[in-house]
């Protein structure tokens, strides 16, 4: 059977993935929904950008520091593995496999195909159509199979659609700041000095905005799945995670303030699924700001192919060490592609489970009324999840005698504090559904420890 992934990436590719899987949706899906949490205060929406893109550059130099010591097949689970133990490492892997990985991957599917309504049917799309759904299915066939029967294809597809994905958010930024300040229609002044809703203590504000970025500013950590596909892992992924975090941050912060400059924070907000539109199109006029908006599209198609990547070596990376279910069966490589080709067709499935979840959880009243507790965002709480989970990982960094003063002990206490600020933002911002999704969660990682026993393969 055979079991070593190939070195098969470069620098530049893992650059693009970082900056790839984290730009895409989120920045457009989330900025409406950031507004509104601040009540409209655009001051305080920027000042959560920053927290949480602060937060993802000090856990992903943290990380950095990791990968300059442990390489074997997922990055996250070889850190765990490496510092704390294999059983812990197991843990955060079937985590990462069952919960992590699926949850996001099914929304950027369908964030694709509502995005992709939005172009043909204006604000008449409904998200929750059967069309919707139909091309959401298709998106994820479509990642799925481009991922598993040519990798090397998915790699360059990673590559051209990080580039194409700069265009729309570098344009709005930049055109969208110069007209806000100098059009004679721009409101970006308007904007930063008017609060919609001045009943939302800003304290409040903060907490729950930065538990928005999440989902815009999640994805970094699935680079790290490459590792072992990476040429000479140690040096390149540390600098792709640095180097991406950086280019991320800048360009969500420069593009929010040029969103800013196109239409007024009232309007933002009541726009939903049609605000990022609407800004393009008031900036560069219907037909170009419509055209302009493909590019969003290629730019979810591109996170969604990233996403995929990591999603499809989620069980392998836990049955390349003989744990987790028929490590025998998820744990092969096929001959002709070098994919983990079993492992792949299970996280399809998996994101189809989940995104019938968040059909009845999040988009259906009748059904999401019925589960109360249990209809919880599965675009955030999985996500900040992960951040409890890194906390003894920068801990054990204290004690590795190995690294300069500075890395052993300055870098990971940052991190700690950010993941607790991470923690205490979703109970601020979730705290009727944590308990349903607690318990979801419990009973999800409950049977993955009845595979933990090591076996033989």
């Amino acid at each position: 059977m055979a079991n070593e992934l190939k070195k098969k990436y470069g620098l530049l590719t893992a650059i693009c993935m970082v900056v790839g899987i984290v730009v895409g949706s989120g920045v457009f899906f989330k900025a409406e929904a950031i507004l509104n949490k601040t009540g409209g205060n655009l001051k305080i929406g920027i000042l959560a950008w920053i927290i949480g893109g602060v937060i993802m550059i000090i856990s992903a130099y943290t990380f950095s520091i990791l990968a300059t010591k442990y390489e074997k097949v997922n990055g996250v689970v070889d850190y765990a593995e490496a510092t704390i133990g294999e059983k812990y490492g197991y843990v955060i892997g079937w985590f990462l496999s069952t919960i992590y990985y699926p949850t996001l991957t099914m929304a950027l599917a369908w964030l694709s195909a509502r995005y992709t309504l939005v172009v043909f049917q204006g604000d008449s799309a409904d998200p929750t159509s059967g069309m919707c759904f139909v091309l959401t299915a298709f998106y994820l066939v479509g990642s799925y199979a481009l991922n598993t029967l040519s990798p090397i294809i998915s790699g360059k597809f990673q590559v051209s659609t990080t580039f194409i994905k700069l265009v729309p958010l570098l344009l709005m930024g930049i055109v969208g700041t110069i007209y806000g300040i100098a059009n004679e229609n721009g409101v970006l002044v308007e904007n930063f000095t008017t609060v919609v809703d001045p009943s939302i203590t800003p304290t409040n504000a903060v907490f729950t905005a930065v538990c928005a970025t999440v989902f815009a500013y999640e994805g970094w950590i699935i680079a790290t799945s490459i590792n072992a596909e990476l040429k000479d892992g140690k040096k390149n992924l540390p600098k792709a995670l640095v180097i991406g975090s950086l280019i991320i941050v800048a360009i969500y912060v420069l593009y929010y303030v040029g969103l800013a400059g196109s239409i007024t924070n009232a309007d933002m907000m009541a726009s939903g699924q049609a605000a990022a539109r609407n800004a393009f199109g008031a900036v560069f006029g219907k037909a170009m700001g419509t055209g302009i908006f493909v590019f969003v599209i290629v730019s979810c198609l591109g996170t969604l192919n990233g996403l995929m990547l990591g999603c499809t070596r989620g069980i392998y990376s836990i049955a390349s060490r003989g744990r987790g279910p028929a490590p025998h069966v998820f744990g092969y490589l096929d001959k002709h592609t070098n994919m983990p080709g079993n492992s792949s067709i299970l996280a399809l499935l998996l994101c189809a489970a989940w995104l019938v979840y968040f059909y009845f959880a999040n988009l259906n009243g009748e059904t999401a009324d019925a589960l109360k507790m249990f209809a919880f965002d599965p675009t955030e709480l999985p996500i900040v999840t992960i951040y409890p989970f890194y906390i003894p990982i920068f801990f054990k960094m204290f004690f590795d005698k190995e690294l300069p003063a500075f890395k052993r002990f300055v870098v990971p206490a940052l991190a700690i504090a950010g993941s607790l600020f991470m923690v205490v933002a979703a109970f601020v911002a979730h705290k009727a559904e944590i308990p349903g999704y607690l318990i979801i969660f419990a009973v999800i990682m409950a049977i993955g420890l009845g595979f933990m026993k090591k076996k033989k393969v």
